[in-house]
Parts: structure tokens; C-alpha cells; sequence
């Protein structure tokens, strides 16, 4: 397996956004989720729930709702009282359409996405329709008191149903005139006046409103008559959050207290035919509000303040036992936030609103397997760069010499010239940068640190020629126009070989490019696989390009454009099935250079080599067995050492790296020191307390 001297980080204070909203397409099977930074990010839950695009926030955007239209469209609406709809493809804001009646609290399509529909701060509804590649404002309904919280269609679009304080409003979407008014019970408690506010509406097909309030309850009306049919009194908080299944058996709700409690349309015995409202299943996966649920055809999917997306699978949808069968709790994005400068020994740190450049502490001791060796100089915070504008950083990079700092948000490319003289840093920032045809997407230094390229959409990537301060527009690399669908393919990764002669590059459509990078041109695409590729990295010796999808790792010899021995292997027999159930994807790919068939790696939950010398476990060995034959004697070992070496030591664990000096560099995130920088969650009396 080798030995490596790491340096264990835990300096990088990352905190997720809390999630705000979400939304599920049960027609493409992706989610879209908004967090409280203003950033949009999309979920393919058929691609093992892969993290396939984000959009950067904006300090001026505030998204308070979410909805999917017309298919793949994504629109969100928050208080700044405009209407976003956004580029999937470019990955950015297509255009903005203010509502002008104030703030706007949420936003909803009709079944067949015809329309929109908003509610908003001055008590108005307003509808929307919707066009080929724009929206139109139509009408507004009968204006109302007091703000409007939410807002829900009828399934056959008859009429529009929204909730605000104390009542909840019915609409007839063909005229637009107010039905009923539903009033909330809003008798005084202790004395004091109480508010009931209504946070989420829906509406059923047999005409059934459900509603969820500040006092904790669930409740069924009729659409028709107007009446309170039912109350369910969940919880002693409020109820922020309501999903509704598609097939409108199953309904969940997300609480104050962090729990989310599921409701069944069952029957209330055996062979009966009436059905009604029971609870039946209670989750507490999140330690903070739940703003947000979402409910596919087999899952309970909800987002919290803390952060947490939590997928869990509802065991009597599942036919058998698989990787949907398992709970997901995702915390940490699939795409980088830190970056290294191998050969000076530092790490770029990526926030929102401000860039970090670390030098790593060393030591002069040598140790054995195990041993915790004494720092001789600690870490020290070299630069902190903060952003021009309001935009959030969307991707950034540091070259391998630490001598060139690169970040980009939506609409700007930034480029910085560090000089280090004795104890004192220089910043320089290189100004009239050639004008880019396309946003940056991803950046990366080459290994001689020359060159800078700059993914962007369809695939392309832009190379930048630097020196002296200078920075030039070289040739841009193209894919050729048979090899891929430019509509989905944004690049999302890239890799350089370390002798300067290759780059590849991926798309989250599975599209993977390899360009010769001397001549400046197309080389090869490796096959299309059916999962988007997580991570990838061309060896330094044989020149291999070692790719992780979502269930398979892949190795392709560039020089003869196929498949290696070892990846045919792979791609025949497959890998372990517990392999297959990790909850995250590989994140970093690297090599060992003194052990040439290692492969380094790992996801948020575990480190791995992976030893191609040694064979490949069946589903009956025991994947995780180096502690089981550590104290078997040695022909033992040989016989049951099978290729991967998996330890769960360092976790979470959000990037990987090897120095130049041979050291192994792990950045640790501890939910423990996330929860520190979280508002306190709501007490709750616990018995005998």
C-alpha cells in the first residue's frame, strides 16, 4: 500500500448554506434546490444522485421558491421581487422579470406548464404565461390584505389556492375571482393574541386543500364548500414545509424542530374501502428548521438550515434491496473548493465572497505507521483575496509554483501574480485580460504553470498563454462536432498530464475530450458511458487517463484510443457491491510515483489505494478487511489481499493531493466544528429534564 506523510487539514472553515427550497421533476427525475446564499444547484437522482450543475449565487438574489415548467425549465422567485429563470446549459441566469408587487414569497406551475403563478408581499396573485423561451405576465387575481405566503394550483388548473396569516384564499383561475376565504383558528392563547401563519398549501385532485401553519397543524379542507374537514396536530413548532407524492397517496411535512413526519392515504382497517390521513413514519435526520421537503415516487427528500440534503427511500416502494435502498445524507458539494500548489506546499481555499492561500506546516522527524509527528512551523494564512462585486465565486485555482491566483464568477475572470520576497507577500492582479467569448466554468493551471485553461460551455476550452505579468488568448480547444451534443456540455473537469502534453476534459453529459495540448488539438473521446464522470487524472508515467464514474472506475490508454487490460476487466466483471453503495462520489483521483499501479482516491467517507497489480474482490469478500488480515500470518495475507485498500480513518474528507515532495495532503471537515458556527436549534423539553 505504501506509507505517506500526511498533513491532516482542518483549517478550512467551510460551512454549507442552508437549504431554503426545492423542487422534484418526477418527468427527468432531477431535483433543484436553492440555498439561502443564493446559489441553484440540480441533483440527477437517475445518475446515483450526482451533483451535476450549480449555479453561483448573487448577494443581490433572494430565492424564497423554486418550481420546474415546461420540462427542463427552472424558475425561482425571492424577495427582491423578481422572477429568475435560469441558462441549464450555460449554467447561469437567463434573464430576470420583476413581478412589480413587491416582494414575492412563492411561486408554482399549473400541471400542464402553461402558466406561473406568484404570490406575493402587496397581497396579489399575478400569472404568468409561459412562452417558448420567455414568460408574460397575463393578469393579476383579486387583490387581498396582508402578504401571501404561498401559492398552489389545482391539479386540472381550475383554481389557485394561497395561504397568509390567519386565512387561506381560494381563487378562480379562469376569472379570477376570490371563491372562499378560510379562516384559521386564531383564538387568543394565554392570554396573548396568537398569528397563524400558513407557510405551505396544496391542492389535490378530488379537491382537497392541505394547509400547514405556524401552531404545528396539518389540515384538510374542502375546496368546494369551504369547510375544515380535518386537523392533524403534528408538532408543538411550526410546520414550514408540505410535499404531496405524485400519486397522492403519501404527503410530508417538515418541522421547526428538524423532524420530518410522513402521512399515508390508507385504509383505516383491512378490506375496507375508505381511506384517510394517518401518520405514519417520523425522521430525524436534521438538527435545524426543515425548510424544505420534496417527495419522489420512492423517496422522502428534505433540506434543512444546517445544511443536510437527506434522500431517504422509502423501503415499501423498493422491490429489492439496492443502492436506492440506502439513506443519503449529502453535506458537501461534488466539485472542489480547494486547490494546491504542489510544488510550494500551499492550498487555496474556496468561499462565496472570498479566496484563502495557506502554507502547510512541515516537520523535520520521520516516524513509523501511525505516529503523530510534532510540527516544527505550523500553517500559516498567506492571502486573503477578497471578490470584486456581489457575484459568488463560481471556481478557482492556484498554479503548481503558487506564483498565480485564478477565479471566476458568472460574468468576470480574475487573474493575480503573487511575488514572494524573504517573509513578505506581493499581490499583483493582471488587468485587460482578453475578452473571453463565454463564461469560465472551470479553471486549471498547466504543471509548468504557463499556461491557464478555462473551461466554458459546449465543451470548449480557452487556453491563456502567462508570463512577466502578461496574459494572452491562445487557440481555443474545440471539440469536434459529431464527438458531442454541445447543449450538455459544459465542462465540469479537467485534468493535465504532468510532462504538458495532454488535457482532458469532461462533461456532466459523459462526454469525455482528450486534447493534445503541444500541438493544440483534438486528440480523441473516450467512449460514453451512462453516469456523469466524477472525477478523473491522466498518470505521469504511462500516460493513462484513469476516470471514476458514479458506479465504475475506468482506465483508457490515450496513445491507442481504447480501453486499458485492466479497464476491460473492470467494465466485464464490474466492481464490489458495497463499492456501489457508497454514499458519495470519488472526488480526487492521484498517483503513487514510487508504486506506478496505485491509484489514490476517495470520497467524502474513505481513502483508498487501489492496487491493479492485485485481483479484484468478488461480491462474497469483504471489502473492508485490512484490519480482519493484519494478524493473519503472511501466506494468508497473499491469499486473501484483494486490490483495494480502503481506510475510513480521515473523514469527511473533501479533497486529496500529493505534494512534490512525496507528501500526501487530506482536508478534513468535521460535522462537529459545522454545527459550532450554526444558530442554536430550538429547545425541546425532553422527559425527566
Amino acid at each position: 500500500m505504501g506509507e505517506f506523510k500526511v498533513h491532516c487539514v482542518r483549517f478550512f472553515d467551510y460551512v454549507p448554506s442552508g437549504v431554503r427550497c426545492m423542487a422534484f421533476a418526477e418527468d427527468t427525475n432531477k431535483l433543484a434546490l436553492a440555498r439561502n446564499d443564493g446559489s441553484v444547484e440540480v441533483f440527477s437522482f437517475s445518475s446515483f444522485y450526482y451533483q451535476e450543475k450549480v449555479i453561483p449565487g448573487d448577494e443581490s438574489r433572494s430565492i424564497e421558491s423554486i418550481c420546474w415548467a415546461a420540462g427542463n425549465r427552472l424558475f425561482t422567485a425571492g424577495l427582491n421581487g423578481e422572477i429568475i429563470e435560469y441558462d441549464l446549459e450555460k449554467l447561469c441566469v437567463k434573464y430576470t422579470l420583476d413581478a412589480y408587487g413587491g416582494p414575492i414569497w412563492n411561486i408554482a406551475a399549473n400541471a400542464c406548464s402553461t402558466h406561473l403563478a406568484v404570490s406575493c408581499e402587496d397581497g396579489s396573485v399575478k400569472l404568468f404565461s409561459i412562452t417558448t423561451d420567455h414568460i408574460k405576465f397575463e393578469r393579476n387575481l383579486d387583490r387581498q390584505k396582508g402578504r401571501l405566503l404561498c401559492v398552489a394550483w389545482h391539479p386540472l388548473g381550475t383554481h389557485i389556492v394561497t395561504g397568509s396569516v390567519n386565512k387561506i384564499q381560494v381563487f378562480k383561475a379562469s376569472s379570477g375571482h376570490l371563491e372562499h376565504v378560510l379562516k384559521l383558528d386564531s383564538r387568543p392563547l394565554a392570554g396573548q393574541r396568537r398569528e397563524c401563519v400558513v407557510w405551505s398549501v396544496a391542492v389535490l385532485s378530488n379537491g382537497d386543500i392541505i394547509s400547514v401553519d405556524s401552531s404545528g397543524k396539518l389540515q384538510f379542507w374542502d375546496l368546494e364548500k369551504g369547510t375544515l374537514i380535518h386537523t392533524h396536530s403534528v408538532a408543538n413548532c411550526d410546520i414550514l414545509s408540505l410535499a404531496v407524492s405524485k400519486a397522492e397517496d403519501s404527503l410530508v411535512v417538515g418541522t421547526a424542530e428538524g423532524v420530518v413526519f410522513q402521512f399515508q392515504h390508507i385504509a383505516s382497517k383491512a378490506g375496507e374501502c375508505e381511506r384517510q390521513w394517518v401518520r405514519t413514519k417520523p425522521f430525524r435526520y436534521h438538527t435545524h428548521d426543515v425548510r424544505a421537503v420534496a417527495h419522489s415516487s420512492t423517496a422522502i427528500i428534505s433540506g434543512g438550515v444546517e445544511g443536510h440534503l437527506v434522500i431517504r427511500s422509502l423501503m415499501e416502494k423498493i422491490e429489492v434491496k439496492s443502492y436506492e435502498a440506502a439513506l443519503r445524507k449529502i453535506t458537501f458539494p461534488h466539485y472542489h473548493l480547494v486547490s494546491s500548489a504542489q510544488k510550494a506546499g500551499q492550498l487555496l481555499f474556496q468561499f462565496p465572497e472570498h479566496l484563502e492561500l495557506w502554507q502547510l506546516g512541515n516537520t523535520d522527524i520521520s516516524g513509523t505507521d501511525g505516529d503523530v509527528l510534532p510540527v516544527k512551523k505550523k500553517q500559516e494564512l498567506i492571502l486573503k483575496l477578497k471578490r470584486k462585486g456581489s457575484e459568488s465565486i463560481r471556481c478557482s485555482s492556484v498554479s503548481h509554483c503558487g506564483s498565480w491566483i485564478c477565479y471566476a464568477t458568472s460574468s468576470q475572470l480574475y487573474l493575480y501574480r503573487l511575488q514572494y520576497e524573504k517573509e513578505s507577500v506581493s499581490l499583483s492582479r493582471v488587468h485587460k485580460l482578453p475578452q473571453l467569448p463565454s463564461a469560465a466554468l472551470k479553471l486549471l493551471f498547466s504543471p509548468n504553470s504557463k499556461r491557464l485553461y478555462v473551461g466554458s460551455e459546449g465543451g470548449c476550452v480557452h487556453v491563456m498563454e502567462i508570463s512577466d505579468g502578461t496574459c494572452k488568448l491562445g487557440p481555443t480547444l474545440q471539440p469536434p462536432s459529431e464527438s458531442t451534443n454541445r447543449s450538455l456540455s459544459s465542462v465540469h473537469l479537467m485534468a493535465a498530464s504532468m510532462n504538458g502534453s495532454y488535457l482532458a476534459v469532461a462533461a456532466p453529459s459523459s462526454q469525455i475530450d482528450v486534447y493534445n495540448t503541444q500541438l493544440m488539438k483534438y486528440e480523441c473521446s473516450v467512449p460514453r458511458y451512462s453516469c456523469p464522470p466524477s472525477a478523473l487524472s491522466i498518470h505521469p508515467t504511462t500516460e493513462n487517463l484513469v476516470i471514476a464514474y458514479a458506479d465504475r472506475l475506468m482506465e483508457f490508454n490515450i496513445a491507442q484510443r481504447q480501453y486499458t487490460e485492466w479497464g476491460r476487466r473492470v467494465l466485464k466483471n464490474g466492481l464490489h457491491r458495497d463499492w456501489l453503495e457508497r454514499d458519495t462520489p470519488i472526488l480526487d483521483i492521484c498517483f503513487n510515483p514510487s508504486r506506478p499501479e496505485d491509484i489514490l482516491m476517495h470520497d467524502n467517507y474513505m481513502f483508498c489505494v487501489l492496487d491493479k497489480s492485485l485481483p479484484l474482490p468478488d461480491d462474497k469478500t469483504p471489502l473492508l478487511n485490512q484490519i480482519t488480515i493484519k494478524h493473519l500470518s503472511e501466506s494468508e495475507q497473499k491469499s486473501r489481499a484483494h486490490a483495494f485498500k480502503i481506510t475510513k480513518r480521515f473523514q469527511p474528507l473533501m479533497f486529496m493531493d500529493l505534494l512534490s515532495n512525496g507528501d500526501l495532503v487530506l482536508v478534513e471537515r468535521p460535522f462537529s466544528d459545522i454545527v459550532a458556527n450554526l444558530p442554536p436549534p430550538m429547545k425541546q423539553k425532553k422527559f425527566g429534564t
